[in-house]
C-alpha cells in the first residue's frame, strides 16, 4: 500500500489510473467468465437470452473493477471523498446494473438437474432460495435496518476508525457496501427470483422509506465542523486540500448520491410493472380462449342471479 505523500494530487486522471487488487481484480475475471460462459451455454442449445441483461451485467463488473482497481481505491484508503464515492458507487449503483443482468436466473437455465434423489449445484441453489435464511434477508424487515446501520452504525462508531487503519479492513468495507446494495435492491427491482417480493407499491415505498435516512446521513457528514480521526485526518500538503473541506465534499457526495439511483430503480420498477400487467393481461386472455371465457361468464350469472334477487324482493314481490 503506498504512502499518500506518494500519491499526486487528486483528481480525475489520478483516480483513473491502473491499480489492480488481486483479490478484486481475481473475482471480477472470475465473475464475468462464468456469466459469458452461462450465455454461451444457452447459446449453443438454441436457448436465447436478452442483450440488455448481458449489457447490464458486464457495466455492473466493469463499474466494480473501475472502482476496486483503479487509483480510486488508493485515494479511497486517505481521501474521505474518494471513499464516500466509492460507498455510494457500490451499494446504489453496482447492485442495479448486476441484478438487472439476472445472474441467478442464468445459473438456474444453464445448470443440469442432478437427477432423482441426488443433489448438485441446482439442487442447492434452489434450496438456498428456498430457504428460511434468503426469506429473511430478502424481507424489508431485515435489509432497511442493514441498509440504515451501515450508514450510521458504521461512520459514527469507533469501527470505521478500526477498519480504516488497515486495507483490509477498508477492502472488507468495500465488500459490505457491495453486499448491502445487492440485498436491498435484489426484492425491490431485482429480475432473479426472490423468497420475499411485495408487490409494487410496497416496493416503491421501501425505495423512498430510505431517503430521508441517506439524506439526513449526507447533510450530518458535510455540517459537521469537527475532523473524522483516521488516515483522512492528515491528507499531504501537496494536495492542497484541508480534511475539513474533504470531508464536506464527502458528505455533499453521499447526499447527492441517493437521487439520481432512485430514479433510475424507480422506472425501472414502472417498467416491471407495466410488463407485469401486460403479461397478466395476456395470461387472462390465453385462459378465456381456453375455456370460452368461462370466468367472465360465471360473473356475469353471478351478477343475474343478483339482479333476480332484487327483483324477487322488491315491493311487487312482497304486495
Amino acid at each position: 500500500m503506498p504512502s499518500p505523500d506518494t500519491l499526486p494530487a487528486p483528481g480525475v486522471s489520478s483516480y483513473l489510473t491502473w491499480h489492480p487488487e488481486p483479490v478484486f481484480l481475481v473475482v471480477s475475471i472470475l465473475a464475468t467468465g462464468l456469466y459469458l460462459y452461462g450465455v454461451l451455454r444457452l447459446r449453443q442449445r438454441g436457448d436465447k437470452w436478452s442483450l440488455g441483461r448481458i449489457a447490464n451485467f458486464l457495466i455492473g463488473m466493469l463499474l466494480f473493477l473501475c472502482i476496486t482497481c483503479s487509483g480510486l481505491n488508493e485515494y479511497g484508503m486517505y481521501l474521505f471523498s474518494a471513499h464516500m464515492v466509492q460507498h455510494m458507487m457500490l451499494s446504489m449503483v453496482v447492485p442495479i446494473f448486476l441484478l438487472l443482468g439476472a445472474p441467478i436466473t442464468l445459473a438456474l437455465r444453464v445448470l443440469h438437474p442432478a437427477g432423482p434423489g441426488r443433489t448438485g449445484p441446482r439442487e442447492l441453489l434452489l434450496s438456498l432460495l428456498h430457504s428460511r435464511f434468503a426469506k429473511v434477508i430478502s424481507s424489508p424487515l431485515f435489509t432497511l435496518p442493514l441498509f440504515i446501520v451501515s450508514l450510521y452504525g458504521l461512520y459514527f462508531t469507533s469501527l470505521f476508525d478500526f477498519l480504516m487503519k488497515s486495507r483490509v479492513g477498508h477492502d472488507a468495507m468495500l465488500v459490505h457496501f457491495l453486499f448491502v446494495g445487492l440485498l436491498f435492491f435484489w426484492p425491490v427491482m431485482g429480475v432473479d427470483p426472490a423468497p420475499h417480493r411485495s408487490p409494487y407499491v410496497i416496493r416503491i415505498l421501501e425505495l423512498f422509506a430510505v431517503m430521508p435516512f441517506h439524506a439526513f446521513f449526507g447533510i450530518a457528514i458535510m455540517m459537521s465542523n469537527s475532523v473524522f480521526e483516521t488516515v483522512f485526518a492528515n491528507p499531504p500538503a501537496s494536495w492542497h486540500l484541508t480534511a475539513l473541506s474533504d470531508q464536506n465534499t464527502a458528505g455533499s457526495l453521499a447526499w447527492g448520491f441517493g437521487e439520481a439511483p432512485t430514479i433510475i430503480v424507480l422506472l425501472v420498477l414502472f417498467i416491471q410493472w407495466a410488463k407485469s400487467d401486460q403479461r397478466e393481461a395476456r395470461r387472462k386472455d390465453r385462459k378465456a380462449d381456453r375455456d370460452g371465457d368461462a370466468e367472465l361468464n360465471e360473473y356475469n350469472d353471478f351478477l343475474a342471479g343478483l339482479a333476480r334477487q332484487g327483483q324477487g324482493s322488491g315491493p311487487e314481490a312482497t304486495a
